[in-house]
């Protein structure tokens, strides 16, 4: 089962939880998917209106920007790990 490591900013959203289990959806589009199911206010801060990944959040599956390695239709295998990475604005 790949896991979604959740940071601080976000962990209320995922009721409290750093670490979410979630079933092999095999793209990064159908663990999202699980999110809005099971943690729905968790997947409306990733996930735009449209379904889009938003623009200031980075995703890492098993280190590697899903930007650059199919976005949505990233692949997720068994057992990889899913970091979420909200930017940080200020100065």
């Amino acid at each position: 089962m790949p896991t979604v490591l959740v940071p601080g900013v976000l962990r209320a959203e995922a009721g409290g939880s750093a670490h979410l289990e979630v079933g092999d959806g095999g793209t990064l589009a159908a663990v999202l998917d699980e999110i809005r199911e099971r943690w729905p206010r968790l997947e409306r801060r990733i996930r735009d209106e449209s379904g889009e990944l938003r623009r200031y959040v980075n995703i890492y599956v098993d280190g590697e920007d899903c930007r650059r390695s199919g976005g949505l239709a990233t692949p997720v295998p068994s057992g990889a790990e899913i970091q979420v990475l909200p930017s940080v604005a200020g100065g």
